[in-house]
Order: structure tokens, then sequence, then C-alpha cells
């Protein structure tokens, strides 16, 4: 076959294969324009997910008729001053935006520059349709209706109207997030979602478009490192999510998905939080256009640094600092000097005298400890004459000792033995036939929670428990969307909620095994792990998943004190449950230490 130049429609339509993908594509580079015509106030409209309408107006400088002839031609731009290709500043340039859309769509384009006069121009897949006069302030009007409608094949890989709908909302946030200056409005379906007014400072912004609790339960971060610049908002590692969808990254006030700097945001709360768990971020960081290659991929969502070790650190190194400065509010690590202070103390003989407390009136408290209750107590002079004659005072004892109401069971009746007490609040202490067991209290019930739940899904169903008073819970519309979507299913886990509006939901019942939860909490992580885990995926096996979050928040905490009879239940319960040797985390539940080991360590052997 010979070679030959393609026709101007095609060279179109395969342009738009690469800029417009989906209704998504196509809004960004409407709304980036408008951003880059000096625009105070944007307005999106949309209609079945922008499949069927699509419609960006803003009060910018707008065009002469002359201009937008030319802006609806390929490879003609306003953003590129000279042949500096790598300098640009603007966000997009690529000049084909607008006739790869009006190729695949009917595009109807008004515009009026101050002191003219408005001019309309309409552009049928690729065909002139029309032009003349046009009523409209200044500024520019863009509407693009039934999007691939002569490309069925295209058309037919579209999504349904709520995912498309999603991703135009994503795109809208994180453009308006860039830039608090501006106004943004968005309506879907004739109902307004989101509703910001300029001039805003960038807390108020992304709470508003995150999450109305971020602005208490985040960091502010301003970093400098010569002429590059680090600013933002991150959130405590306490206020995380379950997916890292909450996560906007801006270089040079363009929003990018950069594999070097999630990585990088990840090497900063590697220590902070579970793998599983995500912080909500946004941070916006400057550099040199010298420094930085925006044009690596089609869409300028990826970009390349010069120096990407320098931007790593600096990341890195800038959200520690963030994180360290305000002590108690984020995860306590200890410091050097603290480590360095921890050394081994010498042995100190024992009193040969008396018993071997060092003072016979100190036989009193282990006594007690024991079970008399009628055993003497020290006096103070008693206490100053041990203080004297041991080199330091012991602690208080804490522990106490309760009537058995039945005999205690043989550990040799049980593998994982029977409690003898607990520590730190956190770890059961067992003693079995052959050694001694160490229980993790949180993450062994844990386990048996999640399989609890599992058994609930395969047809006995989980009881559950109706709150006196439904709890509403305010969520995103997409969110919304996927809850509704599986709330039949959820049933079956003993969660019941109904949709409360386009974006709340309404909790009636919850897990009885959970007890008293925080519904806001439990909610929101079912909806992040609804939208996180692959689609690919049957609802069945996604809610296996959304399983092992729900069994997360009922489990035993650490720090909850269990009397005797609540610790041999959990080990008695841990000795029949499938898996119960480790977390839903697949980190160990328990361990033994065998007679032979602790003899060894006291030198028995």
């Amino acid at each position: 076959m010979s070679i030959r130049r393609l026709p101007e429609k095609l060279v179109n339509r395969i342009a738009a294969g690469e800029v417009v993908e989906r209704p998504a594509a196509a809004l960004k580079e409407l709304v980036e324009n408008a951003i880059d015509a000096g625009a105070t106030r944007i307005s999106v409209r949309i209609a079945e997910g922008g499949i069927a309408r699509l419609e960006v107006e803003d009060d910018g400088c707008g065009m002469t008729p002359p201009e937008m002839a030319l802006a609806l031609e390929r490879h003609a731009t306003s953003k590129l001053p000279d042949e500096a290709i790598e300098a640009v500043t603007t966000l997009g340039f690529r000049g084909e935006a607008l006739p790869s859309i009006a190729s695949v769509a009917r595009l109807t384009l008004d515009s009026r520059v101050a002191g003219g006069d408005g001019w309309r121009r309409v552009v049928d897949n690729g065909a002139l349709a029309g032009e003349g006069p046009a009523a409209l302030a200044k500024g520019t009007r863009v509407l693009v209706e039934d999007l691939f409608a002569r490309v069925p094949a295209r058309r037919k890989f579209l999504r349904s109207g709520r995912s498309e709908y999603a991703a135009c909302l994503d795109v809208v946030r994180r453009l308006a997030m860039a830039r608090p200056d501006i106004g943004f409005t968005l309506e879907h379906d004739g109902r307004r979602v989101i509703d910001l007014q300029g001039g805003q400072d960038r807390l108020a912004r992304v709470a508003a478009l995150t999450s109305r609790d971020l602005a208490a339960n985040s960091i502010g971060v301003d970093l400098d490192r010569g002429e590059v610049h680090l600013g933002g908002v991150i959130s405590l590692p306490t206020y995380n999510r379950g997916i890292a969808d909450h996560q906007y990254l801006f270089v040079n006030g363009r929003p990018v998905k950069d594999r070097l700097l999630v990585g990088a945001l990840r090497g900063a709360y590697a220590d902070l939080l579970a793998r599983d768990r995500h912080p909500v971020v946004a941070l916006f960081l400057d550099v040199p256009t010298s420094e930085v290659d925006v044009n690596v991929h089609p869409a300028k969502t990826e970009v390349r640094f010069r120096d990407p070790q320098l931007v790593r650190g600096m990341i890195v190194g800038g959200l520690r600092r963030a994180l360290d400065e305000h002590g108690f509010r984020s995860v306590q690590r200890p410091a050097e000097a603290a480590l360095a202070a921890w050394r081994q103390e010498p042995v100190t003989p024992a009193p040969t005298t008396g018993s071997l407390f060092g003072h016979a009136a100190h036989e009193a408290p282990a006594a007690h400890l024991f079970g008399a209750e009628t055993a003497p107590v020290p006096d103070a002079a008693t206490v100053r004459v041990y203080d004297r004659m041991t080199p330091f005072a012991p602690a208080p004892l804490a522990g106490r000792a309760e009537v058995a109401e039945a005999p205690p069971p043989q550990a040799e009746d049980h593998p994982l033995g029977i409690a003898r007490g607990q520590i730190a609040k956190t770890y059961i202490v067992a003693e079995a036939e052959d050694g001694l067991v160490i229980v993790d209290q949180h993450a062994a019930h844990e386990r048996l929670v999640l399989e609890t739940l599992k058994r609930g899904m395969s047809g006995q169903a989980v009881p559950s428990q109706g709150l006196l008073l439904p709890e509403i819970v305010e969520l995103d519309e997409p969110a919304c969307d996927r809850l509704e979507a599986a709330a039949a299913q959820l049933v079956a886990l003993g969660v019941e909620i109904e949709r409360f509006g386009p974006a709340a939901v309404m909790v009636r019942a919850t897990p009885a095994m959970l007890g008293p939860i925080d519904c806001h909490k439990l909610i929101t992580d079912i909806a992040d792990d609804l939208a996180g885990y692959d689609a690919a995926l049957g609802l069945n096996e996604r809610l296996e998943l959304v399983a092992a979050t729900m069994a997360c928040h009922g489990s035993v905490r650490a720090g909850r004190t269990l009397n005797v009879t609540e610790m041999n239940a959990l080990l008695r319960l841990m000795e029949v449950t499938p898996h119960s040797g480790q977390c839903n985390h697949g980190r160990p539940t328990w361990v033994k230490l065998a007679m032979d080991d602790v003899e060894r360590l006291f030198g028995r052997k």
C-alpha cells in the first residue's frame, strides 16, 4: 500500500483518541482552557455523566470571531508565545482539544471579548454547521453534546453515567483545588453539586472539596529548598482513609498522578500508618520550568524531574518534620536520645536478713495479692525503712485477686493454655502445658470477628443491632451510589442502610457483634473499600474484603482491660476458629515461649 496523507477529519479523530477518551477528559481540557483565559468564575453543567451534555462557561478574556475559527483548527494555540515548548506555564498548549472534541461530538462555541459583540460557531462531528451572533457576557461558553454518538466503537466502551459522572467530579475537584482564587460551580442533571466562592485560602478550599473534618485534623506544610517550594495540607496519621483517592498532588499548579510523588508520600508516612491506610493530602510543588518536563504524557498527568532525588527528599523530609513538630497530635516515635538512655541495670545483691523482699512487713501486699484479705498493710515508717535498704522503691502493686466461682480449667486440656494475666492492657499471658503463650488481643479478636462475618455471607446471617436513632452519614455522591448498589448484600453482614438524599446515607442497624461503634467511620471505610478494590472482582468478592475492614472496627482494642473470664473465652474461640493464628493483615496473633526457653533464660539449662 502506498503512503498517503490522511484526511483532516480522520486526523482529528485520531487526535481525539489521545485527548478525549471519555467525557472527563474533554471536561478537563475545557476547564483548563477557562483557567488559562484568566477566568475568575467557572460554571460546569453536565448531563448523564457528560455523555449527553457537557457545558463549561467562564468570564475570561473571550475570543473574537476570527480567533474562534482559528481555535477550532489543529495545532493552533495562544499558550505558547514562542518555540520554547519546555517553558510552558499554562495548563495546556497542544491546540488539539477543541478540534478533537468537535470531531467526535456536536460542539457549540460562544465567546465575546470586552467591548465587542458575541459570536457563535457550531461544529457537528468535524463539519461546520453554522455561525452567527450570540448574546452573552464577556467570556466563553462551550457546549458539547452527544459525545461519540457517531463513533459507536468508542461509545460502547464508555462506562455507566454514574461512573462517568464520578470521573468528571474528580476532574473538577482537582482543578478547583489547584486554584482557590477562582470560583467554581458544578451542576449534574440540574442539581448543584459544587458551589465554591473565589478567594478562599488553600486549607478552606481543600477541606471544602474533601471533608469538613480535615481542617481540625490537618497540618500545614510550607518548605523552601533553593528555588523549589513545597506547600499544602496533610492529615494527621490518625485521620486516614482506606484508599488513596484523597491524595491530590500538583506540580506548578497542574494536577498530576506521578509515581515518584506517590512513592515519596508513602515513604513519609511509612512507619506512621498501616499498609492499607492512606493519608488525606493536598501537596503543591512549585519548581522552575527548566527543572521539570510536563510533556511526557499526552494528558500531562505525569511529569519528569531533572533532579528526582531532591524532590523526593524534600517531600519525605518536609512531611516528617511537619508531623514531628506537632508532637502529641501525631503518632509518637521514641527519640534517639531516649533509646540511647536504655541500659542494663547492675544486679544488686538482695539483703541477707528479713524476707525475700528485704523486710517481713512487705510480705503483706504479696499475701493480699493471693487472697489473704486480712493481711496487715505496712505503715509509712516501715516503707521508709525499706526504701533505705533497697536501691529503688518498688511501684505499687496493681494486680488484684477475685474469688473464683468455679475451679480454673487445666492448662493441659487446651492448646493455648489458661489465661494468667494481661500485660500493658494489650497482651494476654497464658500458661500452656508446654510453655508460655502471649496473645495480641486486638489481632486475635479481629480474626474471630472476620470469620464470623464471612460465615454470615455464606448464608448464616450476622445478627444486627438496630440503632435507637438512625444515623446520617454524609459522603460524596459516587460513594453513596456504591453503597446503595451494595445495600442488599450488606444486610448479610448486619449493616442496614438506605439512601438519604444525593450525598448521604442513613444507617439503621450495625452488626450486633461490633457493639457500640463509630458509624460514620465504618460507613466511610466501607465506601472506600468498594471503590478501591479492583472493579473486575464480583460484588461478593469485594464484600469479603470489606468484611476485613468491619472486623477491625469491632475488635477488642489494645488498651482495654479484660477480666480472666473474657481472656479465657477469647483463647477458647481461637482454638476452634480457622486461620486464628494470624490477623487480617498477616501478622501473628500469638507466640509461644517453650518451657525449655524460659529455663534457658534463667540459666537453668
